[in-house]
């Protein structure tokens, strides 16, 4: 009896293997399929119909131009189909009871009147339905069924009927095949059991109606952004052809009109909502594509280019695509009457009045938490800060003010896609930290159908066409295409697609595999490199070896780059198909080996997101190598000492360091340099030189974490060296944290912007300056409120919430001067007088100040990393910072697996920044480090022994050190360490090696498939 009390207490206090995530976006489904990846069940729940967020409703995404929907596709698949993802949508919370690690959370499911466990998808319904309604997918500018799905590539794919238009007529229920229709359906209340609960409930966009002096809501030809983006949309109202509202013109001048609902205290959102400015250039290139004479303009406070990128994409959008940047807040607009033409009145920067005519104005609206994310808030017990975001621990961004419950996205603060998948991943390391010890306890296996054996049959193929919306359908005939891959020897099925992506055409490529008795099967769409393994997974559970699949890339090769040239394009896609099949004609199976995993972690880099990652990692459960070249751990934090919003770094980076230093699974090596790096995922193999006595020593362990950061660049401008008083940021805050009364004494300080950054050198933004240079100001002006603070700046980036400090700061009498790169300002020296002077773009007058210190905020550089990146294959930026696999979906992920990047290597960033991104490395090496066992091989180069030489070409190309010469005097290739680049067989000089997949074979069919126009059409019968 007792010890069955034991048990029952044990299993009481056991934690629960399962988390909630709250919110269905781009950060609910990273997180969501990052927890299902590690070892945890997940229930995803959110309160519309389908998952997907706001990132369903955007055409592109900056700043590559990707086609949104085109990259989020394989993100909605996959939650669809994981074993270990419940999606329940139109779903409410309502309440949560317990504490971290077994909550109960109490959910209303509101009816659908549509069986998920009989619906198809096939769409029926909503064609008989003789009900009208406004589409709210489309920003209410086209009309659906009151039987809907939401759109095309909807995640669950299970339609739903709009009791509010429904009349009742039952015509869906008669000609439902399925027998889905139940009208009958009431709200359902459950209660789920999970040990933690992730929020990622995303947000809405400021109602454009609260600014009645832009019109919208009035005046047609009055459209907020994200109705702009469905606009250019191939699923929008046009299909992807840009026309005004009020007479379906296409529009030739187009005003962007920025800070709508942002940074704008009359309306109660003082904060920036970082994406408007991107997204305003994004949507002015995308429409300069879509109709080429258009002429866009966008009027703007500052250009918060801050991002990865942002910079040179602004940059491109004047310089090629003709973008007109205006600086101004227009005050009014004014429709004309008859041609609905609308006048925008503004003042210049020449201080003029002007009036501009445009034919269609998009007005810029900002983030805003939802009313129902705040009420669910409320339930849930999660505090919110003045705006509605949600608030969270200092130093620690993902993490409310209750334990258990964790946050990420534009929930936690208005960001960008990058930083909420990142966020997304924090939060994740987070929340299963608490309950890691039930990792694996709920958590199903997938078991694959048994693999066809088709080695010995005809090749019988199938091509599936993609229109992609207008990315590929607006510039290439695909029914022309479709209709020519029927001509292909061995094609035995041809079909086209509007998205070749979505849930449905996925079991349509399942069903063809089956009914057709296809061997083979090709895509012609869009990219391999986001696309390719969605495709393999689901031909793999059709009973097809993965590898039994190929890419032609109709779109990125294609379609995109034949814009003006459709005839052409069109012809161009054919050839491309004809490769591809006569390449699918000599594919073969290709074999994969079980290995297992070390599960350790090895960590580059000791300063803040190197320790937060070692951490959060050990939390996890695995043991951690923590490398770190200089004799102490803590990097650039040591010369940081205050957080703009007041937080105590020194204080932060103390605890930090002993929680590290004291945690028994970590293994802190300082004075430590790598010098050799071998392996794969899950078998990497580190060699390190420790200091002082220079001894070696050789490390396992299954993945890898580079966090080298970065470092202030010492200017060889504005007399920097040459006088005590001319400063760098950093050096100014050193001397108020050591020195405050020598600050104190100073009565006149210029801070001058962007000093090596934004120019030829390096054209990007170093992200952080403007907020450093707003912090120490505004610390100055506590230690001598008198103290005449000027700073000098291009345009201030304080995004996001840091926009109230800027505030703050002008508040204060801090003065800020705008100056043009083209007339920068001079620093000069007269014997002991330190001088500077600029102009003035409001008084139109040069102005001459002699300060008591000239500090200069200067750019982010990165540490000296060529040599480690090339150890370890990883690729870098231009101007020197790590590379990942994708800018916005893969943003802490190297292209190789098992490899990941944190903190200011990756690029500039704040503290709390890089915490997030050390913490999402964390959620996707466990991804790999929760697994016993790995998959290796498939596309390894192979030698045949006979015809080898053991000429050591191969030993000396490899990029990976893999080919050795055996006992047989034969070069001999490790299965588990190729990584498939193909090297050696490129180099091979008997032609011992092929690279398989790539046989030479297979390049001679494909190559004789280009130049040969009717190589491989089936012969006339």
């Amino acid at each position: 009896m007792e010890a069955a009390r034991d048990l029952a207490k044990t299993k009481k206090d056991q934690p629960i293997g399962a988390v909630m995530v709250i919110g269905g976006g781009i950060g609910g489904m990273q997180a969501a399929l990052d927890l299902a990846d590690s070892g945890f069940y997940v229930y995803m729940v959110d309160n519309s119909p389908t998952i997907g967020g706001v990132m369903a409703q955007l055409d592109k995404t900056f700043p590559t131009n990707d086609c949104s929907m085109c990259i989020m596709s394989p993100k909605l698949v996959e939650c669809g189909r994981h074993l270990n993802v419940r999606v329940i949508t139109n779903a409410d919370v309502e309440g949560m009871e317990g504490e971290p690690g077994r909550f109960s959370v109490t959910l209303t499911r509101r009816p659908r009147y549509i069986r998920p466990d009989r619906c198809t998808g096939c769409g029926e319904c909503a064609k008989h339905c003789p009900v009208t309604a406004i589409d709210a997918y489309n920003e209410r500018m086209s009309k659906r069924a009151a039987i809907y799905i939401k759109y095309a590539q909807a995640i669950p794919k299970v339609y739903l009927i709009d009791r509010e238009q429904c009349i009742g007529c039952g015509l869906c229920e008669r000609v439902c095949l399925a027998k889905a229709v139940n009208y009958e359906e009431s709200q359902i209340v459950e209660k789920v059991d999970v040990g933690s609960v992730i929020l990622a409930p995303g947000y809405e966009v400021f109602d454009a109606r609260l600014r009645p002096e832009f019109g919208y809501g009035v005046y047609p030809n009055v459209v907020t952004s994200i109705e702009f983006e469905r606009l250019l949309s191939a699923t929008g109202p046009h299909r992807g052809h840009l026309l005004r509202p009020s007479d379906g013109t296409v529009p030739e001048r187009i005003a962007f009109i920025q800070c709508v609902g942002s940074r704008d205290s009359n309306c109660g959102n003082d904060y920036c909502s970082s994406i408007c400015c991107m997204y305003a250039t994004k949507e002015a290139i995308i429409a300069k594509e879509h109709v080429h004479f258009v002429k866009p303009t966008i009027f703007y406070m500052d250009v918060r280019a801050y991002g990865k990128g942002f910079d040179a994409y602004y940059e491109r959008a004047k310089s090629e695509y003709g973008v007109r940047f205006i600086k101004c807040m227009v005050s009014k607009i004014r429709e004309q009457f008859k041609t609905k033409n609308l006048l925008l009145t503004y003042l210049n920067e020449e201080g003029n009045l002007v009036e501009e005519e445009f034919e269609l104005v998009v007005l810029s609206v900002g983030m805003v938490p939802s009313k129902t994310t705040m009420e669910m808030a409320k339930k849930l017990g999660v505090e919110l800060d003045g705006y509605g975001y949600c608030k969270t621990k200092p130093f620690e961004p993902t993490s409310t003010l209750r334990p258990g419950i964790y946050v990420c996205g534009a929930f936690e603060a208005p960001k960008d896609i990058p930083e909420t998948v990142t966020q997304a991943s924090g939060a994740v390391a987070n929340a299963t930290g608490i309950i890691s010890q039930a990792r694996g306890t709920m958590a199903m296996k997938k078991e694959y159908p048994e693999e066809a054996d088709v080695a010995s049959e005809e090749p019988r193929i199938g091509v599936f066409v993609c229109h992609c919306g207008i990315n590929i359908g607006g510039f290439v005939n695909v029914p022309a295409v479709k209709e020519y891959a029927r001509t292909l020897k061995n094609v035995a099925y041809v079909d086209e697609n509007l998205y070749t992506c979505s849930t449905d055409t996925q079991e349509k490529i399942k069903n063809a595999v089956k009914e057709h008795h296809l061997n083979r099967v090709i895509v012609a769409s869009c990219s391999p490199r986001t696309h390719e393994p969605m495709f393999r997974e689901t031909i793999r559970d059709a009973g097809l070896n993965k590898y039994l699949f190929e890419m032609a890339n109709i779109r990125d090769q294609c379609s995109w780059v034949h814009m003006s040239q459709k005839k052409e394009a069109t012809e161009k896609a054919k050839n491309l198909v004809r490769m591809a099949v006569a390449n699918a004609r000599l594919i073969h199976p290709l074999g994969e080996l079980a290995i297992s995993v070390t599960q350790k972690g090895l960590v580059i880099g000791g300063g803040v997101a190197g320790m937060t990652a070692a951490l959060k990692l050990a939390e996890q459960g695995y043991e951690v190598f923590l490398i770190e070249k200089e004799a102490q751990l803590g990097g650039n934090v040591r010369n940081l000492h205050y957080t703009l919003e007041g937080e105590d770094i020194q204080s932060f980076l103390k605890d930090l360091i002993s929680r590290v230093t004291g945690h028994p699974s970590i293994q802190v090596i300082t004075n430590a340099l790598v010098v050799d790096f071998s392996g794969s995922k899950g078998n990497f193999s580190t060699g390190i030189m420790v200091a002082p006595t220079m001894y070696y020593r050789k490390i396992e362990h299954g993945v890898a974490i580079l966090a080298t950061g970065a470092d202030e660049w010492k200017p060889n401008e504005y007399l920097y060296g040459e006088d005590p008083r001319i400063l760098t940021q950093i050096e100014l805050e050193n001397r108020i944290a050591n020195q405050p009364d020598g600050v104190a004494q100073a009565n006149q300080i210029v801070m001058i912007q962007c000093v090596g950054s934004r120019n030829k050198e390096r054209p990007y933004c170093s992200r952080t300056c403007c907020a450093t240079a707003i912090k120490n100001a505004l610390k100055i002006k506590e230690l001598n409120p008198a103290a005449k603070i000027t700073i000098l700046y291009r345009d201030m980036r304080t995004y996001g919430l840091m926009e109230s400090y800027y505030a703050k700061a002008r508040d204060q009498g801090i003065l800020f001067v705008r100056y043009e790169p083209e007339k920068n300002p001079v620093v000069s020296k007269n014997g002991q007088d330190l001088s500077i002077s600029f102009v003035d773009p409001i008084l139109k007058e040069g102005i001459e100040i002699k300060p008591d210190f000239l500090v200069l905020s200067s750019a982010t550089v990165s540490r000296e990393n060529e040599e480690l990146a090339t150890m370890l294959k990883v690729p870098r930026t231009a101007e020197g910072f790590f590379l990942e696999a994708h800018m916005k979906l893969r943003p802490v992920d190297f292209a190789t697996d098992g490899l990941y990047l944190a903190g200011s290597g990756h690029g500039p960033k704040l503290i709390r920044e890089s915490i997030s991104q050390a913490s999402a490395t964390v959620s996707r090496a466990c991804t790999i480090l929760s697994k016993e066992k790995i998959l290796v091989g498939g596309v390894v180069a192979m030698v045949e022994g006979e015809r080898c030489a053991a000429c050591l070409t191969c030993v000396r190309v490899c990029p990976y050190n893999v080919p050795v010469i055996n006992q047989k005097g034969e070069a001999e290739i490790d299965l588990v360490k190729c990584k498939g680049c193909g090297s050696c067989a490129a180099e091979c000089p008997a032609r011992a090696i092929e690279l398989m997949h790539f046989r030479d074979g297979q390049l001679w069919a494909k190559s004789q498939a280009l130049l040969i126009s009717d190589f491989g059409i089936r012969s006339a019968e």
